[in-house]
């Protein structure tokens, strides 16, 4: 049997910005995605602390060590720049094998972004 786990988690992080405009997807600072392992066009969920908000979208990279959290297209009205939100991953497992799992999970400074 295959189950569907938390495979990584960036608890906790500020919006940085909110572009309308964009085709859709969320940018992340490559060194969060790099700790939190990562990578580009992966589904994430995103979770607003602020307003309870919950989205699915993918990631694209953004500048290293920038602090970077920008919701872009139709999920940028789902934010405001300065809400607190959580980006989790899931992966597919074997039952037996997410027993013994570990997900990455990050927990970074809640006011600049950064791995501290």
């Amino acid at each position: 049997m295959q189950i569907e786990v938390v495979k990584s988690k960036i608890h906790r992080v500020k919006v940085t910005g909110a572009d309308l405009n964009y085709i859709g997807s969320i940018t992340i600072d490559k060194a969060l995605m790099e700790a939190a392992n990562m990578i580009e066009g992966e589904k994430v969920s995103i979770v607003n602390v602020n307003n309870g908000e919950r989205l699915d979208t993918y990631i694209i990279p953004g500048e290293r060590n920038s602090g970077e959290i920008t919701l872009n297209g139709p999920a940028a009205r789902r934010v405001a720049p300065g809400d607190i939100i959580i980006i989790i991953s899931y992966g597919l497992m074997d039952f037996e094998e997410a027993k013994k799992f570990s997900p990455s999970i990050v927990f970074p400074n809640e006011e600049t972004n950064t791995l501290t």
